[in-house]
């Protein structure tokens, strides 16, 4: 679907000169790849047209090649997209060139071909790991592994260009794409020692990075044949998705549930599926409205003010998968399922040498305000802060009863602790997930979360900006355009615009014309400004790309609703009947 703005738009330049071919052949077998088409607006383009000579006859009678100037505005927009989702702590001058040469390196090897799905996908893949706050040697590496897989590039382009580190994570992550296999028969107690086996003895961030590609895997399941969707689901269920919980990557573990239930048992995925939908609205608007009046109620006590310095609400919604464990176990229906709707309340006691004890009073005064706010319910309260879990745990739970006359509404739970209870709750040696991933032990457990923790801080010392060497870089405030100026004079010339085109692929033509296409005063080279302009199209584009593929969703899941009902196969039927006719 075309907004009316793309259709109104017209393409970067698409100078074909000097462009190089990638040293490593892809595999025999392998569909072609090729990158989306970004367009900048018309003004834009028809600068480019005014000042560009006619097109010779020859070349209008075949299809241009994918112009450089398109590959910067894609490595730019995707740099940016993926800076920006990394924390501030992480997205460091050393991060942000690594970042940059991963995506020099996988455009390429990635453009050609399938209107762009694969880069789609690799892009997917590092906007997972950067949304887990992971480093930039293993979003590089999620980049990098469509790429790998496919032959377009080889482990020693990894290790000479990007570094031995990320090259080492590629590497552990192919031996964990084969741990599977180790098993005769996938039942719970095979798949729990395999979880505990590359917890164990496998690098964590390839842990992770696994993690990420198994859920691109899943979203894109609908391409193999059905026998194969339920191996690699029941794979997932058994192994990936307790593992997701174990490295504290809840969100991602709640995805991979849901796909490969859906594939696993879809009748029953789409019962709780169309409940699930009908109350969803409505429940969502309650979550936020209660979270809003519970915020303000707490932060309106004068007592919790006293002792609480920072109160922070979360609201989740229950997955599908959860709901479906909690029919079977309970023999529920869905409207007795009472947890659909969750808070959590995060507390932040004031620093004092005399505020030992404000962490459990500030977690039983805001218990109160609950009280007095909605009806408890009777039984449901478990006081874990008074009396901490054998593990450490600690928290107070509470369900309330929302209800109003003549309006039946779910329970809603709440969770209240403070910050350092969740961070041990999450993080420590408490942490549910290390129980869901199949570590029981808390010695065990504990190991564990000290090589996770050595894991990461290895990685944030090689990636943490040296002063001496980043001195240039930390002045720059556009990270986009650190990269490309190369001499940091605060100016992109012709030389380093050439240079990254012909890292891309393209040659010293698609340069120029980009190049007279942005430099707005025609001093040959670009400011910071001048980029920034350039910067803005590309965000205007692809929130427009954005706009498209959400369309595109809708009618698809529009088209699967009136599918299932059979409506569809009825016009089939109806129009070949008049084509057999005609």
């Amino acid at each position: 679907m075309a907004t009316a703005a793309t259709t109104s738009a017209a393409a970067i330049p698409t100078g074909g000169g000097g462009r190089r071919q990638h040293p490593h052949p892809r595999r025999p077998g392998l569909r072609p790849r090729r990158l989306h088409r970004l367009r900048l607006p018309a003004q834009a383009a028809a600068a480019a047209a005014a000042s560009s000579p006619s097109t010779s006859s020859s070349s209008s009678s075949s299809t241009p090649a994918e112009g450089g100037g398109r590959l910067v505005a894609e490595l730019v927009g995707a740099f940016n997209e993926l800076t920006g989702r990394m924390g501030e702590g992480l997205a460091t001058s050393s991060s942000s060139r690594l970042l940059f040469r991963a995506l020099k390196l996988a455009l390429p090897a990635l453009r050609d071909g399938d209107g762009g799905r694969a880069l789609a996908r690799a892009l997917a893949i590092a906007a997972s790991l950067a949304d887990l706050q992971m480093d930039a040697e293993v979003i590089s590496a999620g980049i990098l592994r469509e790429a790998l897989d496919a032959g377009a590039i080889s482990m020693r382009d990894v290790k000479s260009e990007i570094g031995i580190s990320t090259a080492h994570l590629l590497h552990e992550s192919l031996r964990l794409k084969h741990a599977p296999s180790k098993l005769d028969v996938l039942d719970d107690e095979s798949a729990s020692a395999l979880r505990k086996f590359c917890l164990s003895y496998y690098d964590i961030r390839a842990v992770i990075l696994e993690l990420a590609l198994k859920l691109d895997m899943m979203r894109h399941l609908d391409c193999l044949p059905r026998y194969l969707q339920r191996i690699k689901s029941l794979e997932v269920l058994k192994i990936y998705a307790p593992l997701a919980h174990a490295v504290g990557a809840g969100n991602l573990s709640l995805e991979l549930e849901d796909l490969s239930f859906r594939y696993l048992f879809p009748h029953s995925y789409d019962h709780i599926d169309q409940w699930l939908r009908s109350q969803e609205t409505e429940n969502k608007l309650l979550i936020d409205s209660y979270k809003e009046q519970l915020l303000q109620a707490l932060k309106d006590d004068d007592e919790l003010s006293q002792i609480v310095q920072d109160i922070s609400i979360q609201g989740r919604y229950k997955s599908r998968f959860s709901t479906m464990k909690k029919l079977v176990k309970d023999g529920r229906k869905p409207e007795e399922v009472n947890d659909i709707l969750a808070l959590r309340v995060i507390l932040e006691p004031r620093c004092d040498g005399s505020s030992l004890d404000w962490g459990p009073r500030a977690c039983h005064r805001t218990h109160e305000i609950i009280q007095a706010m909605w009806k408890e319910v009777p039984g449901r309260t478990k006081d874990y802060v008074t009396r901490p879990k054998e593990n450490g745990y600690q928290s107070l739970h509470v369900a309330i009863d929302v209800s109003e006359p003549g309006k039946m509404r779910p329970l809603i739970e709440i969770q209240i602790r403070t910050k350092e209870m969740h961070k041990f709750a999450v993080g420590g040696e408490a942490s549910h997930s290390l129980y869901k991933g199949g570590l029981t032990d808390p010695g065990e457990a504990k190991r564990l979360k000290a090589i996770m923790l050595a894991a990461a801080e290895l990685a944030a010392m090689r990636l943490r900006d040296l002063p001496a060497s980043d001195q240039g870089d930390s002045n720059c405030t556009n990270r986009a355009f650190c990269q490309l100026d190369k001499n940091g004079d605060g100016r992109i010339s012709i030389e380093e615009l050439t240079e990254v085109m012909e890292d891309l692929g393209a040659g010293g033509k698609d340069a120029k014309e980009l190049m007279h296409l942005l430099d707005a005063n025609s001093d040959g080279s670009l400011s910071s400004d001048e980029f920034e302009a350039f910067q803005r199209q590309i965000e205007l584009m692809r929130s427009l790309d954005d706009k498209d593929d959400r369309y595109r969703k809708i009618l698809k899941e529009k088209l699967q609703t009136i599918d299932s009902a059979g409506l569809i196969q009825v016009y089939r039927k109806q129009l070949g009947d008049k084509l057999l006719v005609s």
